[in-house]
């Protein structure tokens, strides 16, 4: 029989472990379509931005992403983006894919209410 620490900490990193976000997962657990997310669970592509890096615009969103912004940003970006290529996210807040680097725009979502 194990100990009630060695028991405590096998539960909490089986919580851990079971808990984590899939490689194509948000980090509040909705899915990034894999067409977006060419990442994994360590260093995935797609991630949740700052809502004030984002300006809504007559023909879109104007996202401008300085390091910190994003875990694969090292210098400031500013992606155009027009609303017909603005996916819905599953948590009212925006997030971006960058992919095959942080010079790349390959998915962007936001909260349905801005589309």
């Amino acid at each position: 029989m194990a100990s009630k620490p060695t028991a405590l900490l096998a539960a909490a990193y089986a919580l851990i472990l079971g808990g984590s976000a899939g490689a194509h997962d948000a980090a509040r657990g909705w899915p990034y379509p894999p067409a977006c997310c060419k990442g994994n669970e360590v260093g995935g592509d797609c991630e949740r931005i700052p809502g004030a890096s984002v300006k809504i615009g007559p023909r879109g969103f104007s996202v401008t992403l300085l390091p910190g912004d994003h875990h694969l940003v090292t210098r400031q970006h500013l992606f155009q983006i027009p609303y017909g290529d603005t996916l819905p996210s599953g948590d009212h807040d925006f997030h971006i894919c960058l992919h095959p680097s942080e010079d790349y725009m390959n998915c962007f979502f936001a909260p349905p209410d801005s589309m």
